[in-house]
């Protein structure tokens, strides 16, 4: 499949991603995940030949992908680091082949600016740090240089070990305090603030009950003011509250909680389901706006 005979069911192309951003009746996005890697928690393996990674973005931006976030990176709990020089080769020619046949705006996953900048080079229009920019101090300056939005994502400590017995005595407090001080830390390094992301980083150094809690005040966390970017996609809280231990079966699980994220003002939904869960938008999206015309 080609850009050019992929049938796209969202309109969003990179050139628009700056008028999105400038809209405050935006409509949410899907975020569809293309992990590079052989160990990611659900997919890994899958697609780390180009050509099979190439055909599995383009069939998600056709299913209604109006972003393909793309890791060179497994961020799993206990994942290993990964060096800057591996994911650029794992990544760099799967971006460079899906903007040659796509409009389609993609991001690139990392904690580490020789990889985003090697990402932006290669076609790339924003970067997405697990880290909040915590990880590389360049990350933040060379952002603003770039002029590109960035996505600044809350995570309790790392994904060696984060899931190590995570604790807060207020998860929503805290992780609204985080990512109101990333925010100030990006527009201090020189990041227009139209072009900043927040995510709450579920499931992300969070226990079931804390990524759970964070859903339900997710509106909470929208009066920041900023796009909240919202990652539930087969996760293991909700394996955990399903009984369900294979990822791949946690589709309706999946469901509930985009619904509830759109909902409750997510901006952007991450996903490895596009094409069901861009349906799960839509529909959404036209309960709330019934009666309104």
């Amino acid at each position: 499949m080609t850009g050019a005979s992929a049938k796209r069911s969202s309109d969003l192309v990179a050139a628009d991603l700056e008028t999105w951003l400038d809209d405050a009746q935006r409509r949410p996005l899907v975020m569809g995940v293309l992990n590079v890697t052989p160990d990611s928690f659900s997919d890994g393996g899958l697609f780390t030949a180009p050509q099979s990674a190439v055909e599995h973005a383009l069939a998600m931006a056709a299913a209604g992908a109006d972003i393909i976030d793309v890791g060179g990176e497994s961020t799993r709990p206990g994942a290993l680091p990964v060096s800057a020089e591996e994911q650029i080769r794992r990544i760099e020619p799967v971006i460079r082949a899906i903007r040659r046949q796509s409009a389609v705006v993609i991001s690139v996953d990392t904690t580490q600016w020789p990889v985003a900048e090697a990402a932006l080079a290669a076609g790339a229009n924003m970067v997405n740090d697990i880290s909040a920019a915590r990880h590389d101090a360049a990350m933040l300056p060379r952002v603003a240089a770039a002029a590109v939005p960035i996505i600044l994502m809350h995570m309790q400590g790392t994904p060696q070990t984060m899931q190590r017995d995570p604790a807060y005595s207020d998860v929503t407090t805290e992780v609204t305090d985080f990512l109101r001080q990333r925010l100030a830390a990006a527009e201090a390094s020189g990041v227009a603030r139209r072009r900043i992301l927040l995510d709450p980083g579920i499931g992300f150094g969070k226990s079931a009950d804390h990524s759970l809690t964070l859903l339900r005040d997710l509106s909470k966390i929208a009066q920041i003011g900023r796009p909240l970017v919202v990652g539930t996609s087969r996760k293991s809280f909700i394996g955990r509250v399903l009984n369900q231990p294979d990822p791949r079966q946690r589709a309706f699980g999946d469901a509930a909680a985009v619904s509830w994220a759109v909902t409750n003002r997510a901006a952007v939904l991450r996903v490895h389901d596009v094409g069901a869960m861009a349906q799960v938008v839509k529909m959404t999206r036209a309960i709330m706006a019934a009666g309104k015309d």
